[in-house]
């Protein structure tokens, strides 16, 4: 019989947040046994929906701040403070993102990071001295210069005169000045949740890797990696740091690079910060079972997401772990050597995704009650 179960999913994209899966988990469980507890925590692995995870799993709240957007007119972005009152995770693709740009007006020569800077100053504004960052799905190929503008660092010409905002205009770089960088800087510490390991430049750099997603041509490809060199070049001059060739500084146009170069900011695995964060591993230790999932499952999984990585801290103690999601896909069988005891779709009958969509909350509390009653028939 099962007395305590950790319900740790990530959001079903589209569909519900990760705190609305753990909440249909539980009620398909108490369905079944109302006697059994659920400890619903809410996970994400760094990428889109990581504040609100992680906001809910620790009692915090939302905070939204007007910033200016990649290309510069004002977008309502928001971040996360944590339920310590002092930790705050922000999504740069909230104030930088692909998705704030029209895919006709796309363009990472003048794009900026500015509005990410705008919200780690916000941040300190409100007293938080521990930041998370997640950098993934940016419009930005700036090498986060545009961020660092926001927080005081002046990038200035040969002349002396501040460049302008974006990748282009990093070629007429020619000196830094960190004189006045925000001196509460150094006493934040600062974590960016990164998957990626592509260097800054070269050929598997920001520019050639993800520029054309952006809106790069051949010749825009060329002029941004040729600049992201030049101004890898300076911060090494500048600061004494190394972000051409290192692992993980290309990840959001350099934004990783930057962040490190300018902000001591250490690269981690977008998982292993949620799940150092949110405590799992203290509240997973005495569980009879772990439960977890996202919309999609498949052979990808063990690459950095979420129901990985929780299969992972579970593993420690020995602890089964059951994955439910909306579609198992190619190759998912891998899992099963992986940490995970099953996996179960919540798919009921032929349908079509909209439909499967709309009604996941039910079809998830369904699922969760299916596999409770076949797992206690075994005796497990």
């Amino acid at each position: 019989m099962f007395r305590r179960i950790v319900a740790a999913p990530d959001s079903f994209k589209g569909s519900l947040t990760a705190k609305e899966v753990a909440e249909a988990l539980e009620a398909g469980i108490k369905r079944y046994d109302n006697s059994i507890e659920v400890v619903k925590v809410p996970m994400a692995d760094g990428g889109e929906g990581t504040v609100q995870s992680m906001v809910d799993a620790t009692g915090g709240h939302m905070v939204y701040v007007t910033v200016k957007g990649p290309m510069l007119s004002e977008v309502e972005a928001f971040y996360g403070i944590l339920g310590d009152g002092r930790t705050a995770v922000i999504e740069m693709a909230a104030a930088s993102g692909l998705p704030l740009v029209k895919p006709g007006e796309r363009n990472p020569l003048i794009a900026t990071s500015y509005g990410t800077g705008e919200l780690i100053r916000h941040a300190l504004d409100m007293g938080c001295r521990r930041i998370i960052i997640g950098i993934g799905g940016s419009a930005t190929n700036d090498g986060g210069a545009g961020a660092m503008q926001a927080l005081g660092v002046r990038f200035l010409d040969n002349f002396g005169n501040d460049i302008g905002f974006g990748g282009g205009s990093l070629g007429s770089l020619g000196r830094i000045d960190i004189s006045n960088l925000d001196p509460r800087i150094k006493d934040t510490v600062i974590t960016v949740a990164c998957d990626v390991d592509n260097p800054l430049c070269g050929s598997k750099g920001a520019s050639r890797i993800f520029g054309p997603q952006k809106g790069a041509d051949d010749a825009m490809i060329e002029e941004l990696d040729r600049n992201l060199a030049h101004y890898a070049n300076l911060v090494e001059s500048t600061l004494g740091v190394k972000i051409k060739d290192y692992p993980g500084a290309g990840a959001a146009g350099g934004l990783g690079g930057g962040l490190m170069a300018f902000l001591g900011a250490s690269l981690k695995r977008g998982v292993d910060i949620v799940i150092e964060t949110v405590e799992l591993e203290e509240k997973i230790k005495d569980a009879d079972l772990v439960i977890t999932g996202e919309g999609m499952m498949d052979n990808q999984t063990i690459y950095g997401k979420t129901p990985f990585g929780v299969a992972k801290a579970a593993e420690k103690y020995g602890i089964p772990v059951i994955a439910i999601c909306g579609s198992i896909g190619k190759g998912a069988e891998v899992l099963f050597d992986n940490g995970f005891a099953s996996i179960f779709s919540i798919i009921d009958k032929p349908m079509c995704i909209d439909d499967a969509m709309k009604k996941s909350s039910e079809l998830i509390r369904n699922c969760s009650e299916r596999v409770i009653r076949a797992l206690n028939i075994t005796g497990q």
